[in-house]
């Protein structure tokens, strides 16, 4: 997607009222300069521009920056002292390997400019990967100067109820906020959500429906129907979220050549494990 397609509607997505948006690092980098002749730092700005009202946050991949090998802590200082200054409100640390020492350079470079640190917590399944290990993570994140956590499920892995477990278990020892974030990939996502908020979430991030489920995320708009007039209710404006919709499904039609094949729920990830983004 071009910064063209995006600016159009950024008035309408800035009035929403989204905790925040997520509109840099991880993939977009590659992409504004692999495949769309795109300036990522030019696009961070005017995307700042045009939101004025909303918190920006990007995907960080901690000690690797946003490449697949590890920078020195020179490069990652400066890389991030940049992107805060060019108006990044929130920073989602994450390493591949949960290994918190590839974090911490990044942690303490985006305390020490004054944005949000949220530290990630990647969701996965295995003998290693356990409930208790995610819990203990998340406590080592927060005494580290988290600012919040997320747990990461970037495969859509995360049962409904494992979610709850999770969410609880996690709330019980951290007084910081707790987010998730879900791929659609399973089907299960949706329903996480619901156990989740059930269970004390903070944010959950979803997708507006046209570019959503399948190996994206959860669509906004029936979360925020299912929530209406309960305690969790998000007061966010569906209106407006139909409009955005209808334009990015125009947008969408515009790269037709560049769709996955991975069109239907396939719970078989819960086997192979590979994420939404590198399925697609």
């Amino acid at each position: 997607m071009t910064i063209e397609e995006m600016v159009p509607i950024c008035d309408k997505l800035d009035a929403v009222g989204f905790y925040s948006m997520e509109i840099w690092g991880g993939a977009t980098f590659d992409s504004c300069l692999r495949f769309l002749n795109e300036d990522p730092w030019e696009r961070l700005r005017t995307l700042r521009k045009h939101l004025p009202n909303t918190k920006l946050q990007m995907l960080l991949r901690g000690q690797n920056i946003l490449g697949y090998k590890h920078y020195s802590d020179d490069v990652v200082t400066e890389f991030i002292k940049r992107a805060i200054a060019n108006g990044l409100d929130i920073i989602r640390i994450f390493d591949a390997l949960n290994d918190i020492r590839n974090m911490e350079t990044a942690f303490k470079v985006v305390k020490s400019e004054g944005a949000h640190i949220q530290g990630a917590v990647c969701y996965t399944i295995s003998p290693v990967h356990t409930h208790d290990a995610f819990v203990k993570m998340a406590q080592e994140m927060e005494q580290m100067g988290a600012d919040s956590i997320c747990i990461k499920d970037m495969a859509g892995l995360i049962s409904p109820y494992e979610a709850f477990a999770l969410i609880k278990a996690i709330k019980e020892v951290v007084s910081i906020p707790l987010q998730l974030h879900c791929h659609f990939t399973s089907g299960m996502g949706m329903m996480a959500y619901l156990k989740a908020v059930e269970a004390g979430v903070d944010v959950v991030d979803t997708a507006i429906s046209s570019l959503a489920l399948q190996t994206s995320q959860p669509a906004v708009e029936p979360l925020v129907e299912t929530l209406r007039g309960t305690p969790y209710d998000t007061g966010l404006d569906l209106k407006l979220a139909y409009e955005i919709s209808a334009y990015f499904r125009k947008v969408r039609e515009n790269h037709k050549e560049m769709e996955s094949n991975v069109q239907d729920i396939d719970t078989r990830v819960l086997t192979y494990q590979i994420p939404g983004g590198m399925l697609s």
